[in-house]
């Protein structure tokens, strides 16, 4: 038997796809159930309830809005008080740490994982993402893999982020550059209750 390269493989790596191949639609069929959860389910807590079941980590008082997809679940640590807007992507095939009262809007973006474009097998390479406390990432901006966003940063709508962001600042544009700084280098509020069936 052969690999999609071509490369002739031993018993031991047929047996070894097999089982990876496997455990592949198992995890679609449990994002696929998530994906549904997410979409059908009007209710914060049960949402929550059935993220955390998925392995998920939710902290208190934290709202994952309705259509948010995640891929490896598990991977995916949330703050308390934050709260994910609609249709957002979270990527957790390596670890995705969010922290507290974090405000991400709708359709944002958030990849830990791309391929090696020099790779001669397009091999997919990890970079952990975190994000501080107090972050508001705008509608439909781009997080990509290996990236830190410091406390207090802004994100403005569209904006995709390939390097790390310093504390409290203001970034836009495609790559994301650094425009300005934000005045309040203090934040101690909470973020809003959010809209019941959202």
């Amino acid at each position: 038997m052969k690999d999609r390269m071509g490369k002739e493989l031993a018993v031991r790596e047929v047996i070894a796809k097999v089982v990876i191949r496997i455990l592949h639609v198992l995890l679609d069929f449990e994002l696929m159930i998530l994906a549904l959860i997410t979409v059908l389910i009007p209710f914060h807590s049960i949402r929550n309830l059935f993220l955390r079941l998925a392995g998920v980590k939710i902290g208190k008082h934290s709202f994952i809005h309705m259509g948010v997809r995640f891929y490896y679940p598990h991977g995916v640590r949330i703050g308390q008080g934050t709260v994910v807007g609609d249709h957002a992507f979270l990527d957790g095939r390596a670890p995705l740490k969010i922290g507290n009262h974090v405000d991400i809007a709708s359709q944002v973006l958030i990849y830990n994982s791309e391929h090696d474009i020099n790779s001669e097998d397009f091999e997919p390479i990890y970079g952990e993402v975190e994000i501080e406390d107090y972050v508001f990432i705008g509608p439909r901006a781009t997080i990509l893999p290996g990236v830190k966003i410091g406390k207090g940063a802004i994100v403005a709508a569209g904006a995709v982020v390939t390097k790390d962001i310093p504390e409290f600042a203001i970034v836009v544009g495609v790559p994301a550059q650094v425009i300005g700084e934000r005045k309040n280098k203090n934040p101690h509020y909470k973020l809003g209750r959010a809209r019941l069936f959202q």
